[in-house]
């Protein structure tokens, strides 16, 4: 069985969940501008509960989330400021913590019709500049199309850090899984494979449909002859339909107890998952679940 690294939850909810300033559509950026000690705080619980890895909390330093406005004034060194307060609280820890960066979806999550190469590359590199010095690893979130996903292939060239790409997934356990774009979950495997890509992550997406995510990473690398880490942050939202704007409302969660989610993540392991954690409504009382686990097989 695969080494087994606990990754942290969501942000976003987190920083919801203890109080800090959050709202559409700034979202988890208000508390990076307000109160960056809330950003701080909500690391060091995820840190407290077994975490390895915290991601930073640059998800919402995008246009989409600022405003243009705001974006072009802040944007860049709101993401570096977010990457030094991850790397501060880490740097503090006892033990071993990496920081990985967060490269969010210019246009909105769960929107590749709204995906525009030239301009998402564009942000992307400012983020990734904005970040690198105080990260670990590159996580690409919330990748909803094949056409995301090259672009940033072609954009980890400029870092020499482990990237990941993490795509997401539709949000429905009776089909084949496939991306939000309706792209086939294989071809976009069969891509990373192609371009030699460390790893791929399932993230932002119910835990319901991870699995069947697993099994045809396992099938197209088998048929390939290459292997892809494998990484998961489902979420515990309500399913998402195609066409979700984001910023018109505050997604419902279905607040999954952290046993729950451990029963999803055990077969996610058995699968081959190797990196495992939460994304939106993953608290640290999930992630201490996990990480209980975790020390429950290097004893076995």
């Amino acid at each position: 069985m695969v080494r087994l690294t606990i990754l942290d939850g969501g942000m976003g909810r987190e920083l919801e969940r203890i109080g800090a300033p959050f709202s559409q559509p700034l979202w988890s950026a208000q508390a990076l501008i307000e109160t960056p000690h809330y950003v701080k705080q909500a690391h060091q619980a995820f840190i407290d509960a077994g975490a390895e890895i915290i991601t930073v909390n640059s998800y919402a330093c995008v246009p989409f989330h600022l405003g243009e406005k705001l974006y072009e004034e802040q944007g860049a060194s709101l993401a570096g400021k977010a990457a030094r307060l991850a790397h501060e609280v880490a740097s503090q820890s006892e033990r071993k913590v990496l920081v990985a960066g967060s490269l969010p979806p210019v246009f909105g999550s769960y929107r590749p019709d709204l995906f525009e190469a030239k301009r998402g590359k564009a942000v992307s590199i400012e983020l990734l500049n904005a970040q690198d010095e105080y990260v670990d690893l590159w996580l690409a979130e919330t990748v909803a199309s094949t056409s995301e996903a090259k672009m940033y292939a072609e954009l980890f060239s400029l870092t020499d850090k482990p990237a990941y790409i993490c795509f997401t997934l539709q949000d429905e356990e009776d089909q084949p899984a496939t991306l939000r774009s309706g792209e086939s979950l294989e071809d976009a495997i069969a891509l990373l494979a192609d371009i030699d890509a460390k790893g791929v992550f399932f993230n932002c997406s119910i835990p319901e449909v991870i699995e069947q995510a697993i099994e045809v990473v396992n099938h197209v690398t088998n048929q390939v002859g290459k292997s892809l880490e494998v990484g998961v942050f489902a979420n515990s939202f309500t399913p998402i339909k195609s066409g979700h704007k984001a910023n018109a409302s505050i997604q419902t969660v279905r607040h999954f107890s952290p046993q729950e989610y451990l029963v999803f993540a055990k077969r996610w392991h058995a699968l081959g998952a190797s990196i495992i954690g939460g994304c939106c409504g993953i608290e640290p009382r999930h992630i201490y679940e996990l990480t209980k686990w975790k020390q429950s097989l290097s004893k076995g």
